[in-house]
């Protein structure tokens, strides 16, 4: 099932993997043909497009159709809006001149192809578009949608009789809504939608340009004690990522140390030389003041320290990022989780965790919002529904501080707003990349901190 950005991700993703946005427009207008040749022979039929990828998809399926139909081609707005490259070039292929939709009678047709909207529109339509909407509503012969009615899911959209669904079907379809649901291929490749690739970045929680300090994240790394590096390089990856304040909570061990590796850092000092069970009111008090928790980076398996971790992640209230040694509290726990979670085991700590148990059971026992990150050569991501996998990276990032990195730059990305499951499959990715740039300048003598500085890089690359 596809989601309003899924398409978006798709199509890029596909281009990535060699499959052009011009081959799959032009197979989606072949799939919309093939519908009309098999169903409505001999029928007139009106293509209305808009100026988006989905009129693209119309002035193709014109073009299949126009040697055996009486065909016409109407827009609501002026051809010269078209906004993708790719429907520029259908419509030249098509070699017919667009008519203005209010100049066009209805009644002279039997079929309308309905191409004007595809999904993630937001808000009211356009009055032109709630016109059209409205002019359909009376239309007395057969509506079939591209891919999704326009304006699918707002208070105004159409009522097809059929929706030629592209891929798979959209997310809350269905016959009231959708009219009979055609699944068309159009030639996207598996791996688009099983790895996380380029398009992944069209997820990025882009900060808004009215937002002030505060509002891109606000995280809270607990860690430290017995190692020191571990939460700042945490932190400091969350910090590249884009999130607005980062604070870490740390034993006085580590306090000193971590205080002063960034002065960016806001650094809580906790009771003892490591995590214990005193700490967690504090840690719960310092949590309310944050979008997400990060916990685990460098704090040891002392007993208590188990203990403390096991309290604290059943009475938290905010999204939880589980890594390292914190893991280890898992198989001492039954409770199920109150909040959205993530874990970001190594395949040895998965087993310690899960013994015989899969991921998906242990998500499935639990019935929570809990997403998992196995970190290896290839990094697998489930959350008991969707399971992706992440081929970014280099044999290099075995080096101690990689998995710091990527607890951190996931944290961030949850703590700037992205549901557990994207922030898992988009900061493997981001880390990934920021490997393979680093091991670029230093071969196999990369350290953490070179693939962290990396991490704006990748960000600037790919979200021009």
């Amino acid at each position: 099932m596809i989601g309003p950005r899924d398409g978006k991700v798709l199509d890029a993703n596909s281009e990535a993997l060699g499959v052009s946005i011009d081959m799959l427009m032009d197979n989606a207008g072949k799939a919309l043909a093939k519908v009309v040749i098999e169903h409505f022979k001999g029928k007139k039929i009106l293509v209305v497009c808009g100026v988006g990828n989905n009129g693209g998809d119309g002035f193709a399926a014109a073009y299949y159709l126009k040697n055996d139909f009486k065909v016409t081609v109407a827009m609501l707005e002026d051809p010269q809006n078209i906004k993708t490259e790719a429907s520029k070039r259908r419509l030249e292929m098509l070699k017919l001149k667009p008519k203005k939709f209010s100049e066009v009678y209805l009644v002279d047709y039997d079929i309308i192809l309905d191409c004007v909207l595809g999904m993630g529109i937001k808000g009211e339509l356009k009055p032109e578009v709630a016109k059209y909407v409205q002019d359909l509503d009376l239309f007395k012969g057969t509506i079939i949608s591209a891919d999704v009615p326009t304006g699918y899911l707002t208070e105004l959209s159409v009522k097809p009789h059929m929706t030629v669904a592209f891929h798979d079907v959209k997310v809350d379809m269905d016959e009231t809504n959708s009219g009979k649901i055609v699944i068309a291929d159009i030639g996207i490749p598996k791996e688009a939608w099983d790895c996380v690739g380029p398009g992944d970045m069209l997820r990025f929680p882009v900060p808004d340009a009215e937002s002030h300090k505060g509002q891109n994240g606000k995280l809270l790394v607990i860690g430290g004690g017995p190692y020191v590096g571990a939460p700042a390089m945490a932190a400091m990856a969350a910090l590249r990522v884009g999130v607005d304040i980062v604070r870490i909570a740390t034993p006085k061990r580590s306090f000193l140390q971590v205080s002063s590796m960034n002065p960016s850092f806001i650094t809580h000092e906790l009771s003892g030389n490591i995590l214990n069970i005193d700490d967690v009111p504090y840690l719960l008090e310092l949590s309310e003041k944050v979008d997400a928790v990060l916990i685990g980076p460098g704090i040891g398996r002392a007993e208590e320290t188990v203990k403390a971790v096991t309290e604290f992640a059943e009475t938290c209230t905010k999204p939880l990022i589980v890594d390292a040694d914190a893991i280890a509290f898992v198989p001492a726990t039954s409770f199920n989780f109150k909040i959205p979670i993530i874990f970001t085991p190594h395949h040895r700590e998965l087993e310690e965790m899960l013994g015989d148990n899969t991921p998906e059971g242990y998500i499935r026992a639990r019935g929570n919002d809990i997403t998992f990150v196995i970190k290896g050569k290839v990094d697998i991501i489930t959350n008991g529904m969707n399971r992706r996998e992440n081929h970014s990276g280099c044999a290099a990032m075995t080096v101690g501080g990689t998995g710091d990195a990527l607890s951190g730059t996931i944290a961030g990305l949850l703590a700037k707003g992205a549901t557990v499951f994207e922030a898992g499959c988009l900061g493997a990715y981001i880390c990934g990349k920021a490997g393979e740039m680093a091991f670029e300048e230093y071969s196999y003598g990369l350290t953490a901190p070179d693939l962290i500085e990396c991490i704006p890089k990748v960000l600037k690359q790919h979200l021009r």
